[in-house]
Formats: C-alpha cells, sequence, structure tokens
C-alpha cells in the first residue's frame, strides 16, 4: 500500500483507520485510472471489452 495514503493521518479507532484504508484499496484498484489499461478504471475497461465482445458477436 501507498505509504503516502497513511503517512501522517491519525485515526481515533482502528475501525476508522480499516474503513479509510478499505476506501482507498477499492478507489485504487476499481476506479483509478490505469495507464495499462488506456487511462481507463478497470470497472470502464471491462464494460467496453464486454461491449465489444457483444458486437462481435452480433
Amino acid at each position: 500500500m501507498k505509504a503516502a495514503f497513511v503517512h501522517g493521518q491519525r485515526f481515533a479507532t482502528r475501525e476508522q483507520a480499516k474503513q479509510a484504508i478499505m476506501n482507498w484499496r477499492a478507489f485504487y484498484n476499481y476506479r483509478r485510472l490505469h495507464s495499462s489499461l488506456g487511462y481507463f478504471s478497470p470497472v470502464q475497461y471491462e464494460q467496453r471489452w464486454y461491449e465489444a465482445q457483444r458486437k462481435k458477436a452480433a
């Protein structure tokens, strides 16, 4: 995990820290634009891939 995310942050409870890390991971893995995917998020890339497959089958 990126150290910059947690560096200098203080959380009142362990649960708050856990929730913040889960939110960051969701953003990083699913919504963040990836250069390897043509600057699409993984969700966008997958949607475009399925749409292309559907068009090929038609």
